[in-house]
């Protein structure tokens, strides 16, 4: 059966690429311009703003995967976001494919306690409405019957090959290149955080267990939470360097956010950093068996790709 991957040049797609030929040979990528990741997959160019195109690159998929990531732009996401879920909701019911929307925590909003899949939705950003009403939009057509679907939500995410991670950024490759690590707002907080391959291997995992349908899953981090102190520490252990640190507070990032577009765009989630950020994911790893990688073999595995 055909497995297809919609943002499949993403770290995500990449990764649930790499974990799906235990499931089927034929693995279907689809992007602007997509990329080989196993031998044997076969290459589909389609735009996902495109309906009709969309609807034609899916045909013959028993199942699909969303791992689609767009720029992180406010006014695109206002766009884009709605309008990929709706061609790619379209898309399924017209082909008959089940669909596998890899998501994050954003519909949540500020939380206090862990993060679980019956967490109420209660967005505290503009972008974290957006992910909402998409949530909302499959939400509708799966408890209407027309679609058989999940929701795999994430934490944010660290990993090998997983170069828009403010962590790998921020904390490892600053430590790798012989400077402070950066963190946000406060290193005392606990910060949970999804291993990329888990993440990817977990995600395929979910697309072909029939039982996992027509629900919310959180997959796979690891339970014991670090500060962003206790972080710091084991990635420069890792990267064999001192743990020198600096926590940018939030006027610090909100005056480099007036010279610098990027940083603006992060502005708005700073709430993330200033309580606990805790992702519980008991359920799919009690429903599977599945161990999540520790911090401290994710961390020194990181290291050693971004070495190689």
């Amino acid at each position: 059966m055909t497995q297809t991957i919609l943002g499949a040049n993403g770290t995500i797609g990449r990764y649930v690429a790499k974990a799906l030929p235990k499931y089927t040979d034929k693995i279907r990528l689809i992007s602007r311009h997509p990329r080989k990741v196993n031998p044997n997959d076969e290459l589909v160019a389609a735009n996902l703003l495109n309906a009709e195109q969309l609807s034609e690159a899916v045909k013959g998929s028993e199942i699909v995967y969303l791992t689609a990531g767009i720029q992180y732009k406010l006014k695109q996401w206002q766009i884009q976001w709605e309008m990929i879920m709706r061609n790619t909701i379209y898309a399924c019911k017209k082909q008959g494919a089940k669909l596998v929307f890899f998501d994050n925590v954003y519909p949540y909003g500020k939380v206090d306690g862990w993060m679980t899949e019956e967490t109420p939705i209660n967005p505290a950003s503009e972008k974290g409405k957006i992910r909402a009403r998409v949530d909302e939009m499959l939400m509708y057509d799966i408890k209407k019957g027309n679609l058989e679907a999940i929701i795999a939500r994430a934490a944010d995410f660290y990993g090998p090959d997983t170069p828009l991670s403010f962590v790998n950024i921020m904390v490892i490759e600053n430590y790798l290149k012989g400077k402070k690590a950066q963190w946000m707002v406060d290193d005392t907080k606990k910060h949970s955080f999804t291993y990329t391959p888990d993440a990817g291997e977990a995600t395929a995992l979910l697309g072909n267990t029939e039982s996992a349908y027509n629900q919310v899953w959180h997959l796979p981090a690891d339970k014991n939470a670090l500060t962003g102190k206790e972080f710091m520490e084991l990635a420069a252990k890792a990267c064999g360097v001192e743990p020198k640190y600096t926590v940018l507070k939030p006027w610090m990032i909100r005056m480099a956010g007036m010279f610098n577009h990027n940083i603006k765009e992060t502005i708005e989630m700073l709430y993330q950093f200033d309580s606990d950020y805790l992702f519980d994911s008991s359920k799919f790893e009690k429903a599977f068996d599945f161990k999540a990688t520790s911090y401290e073999e994710g961390v020194a595995a990181t290291v050693d790709a971004y070495r190689k």
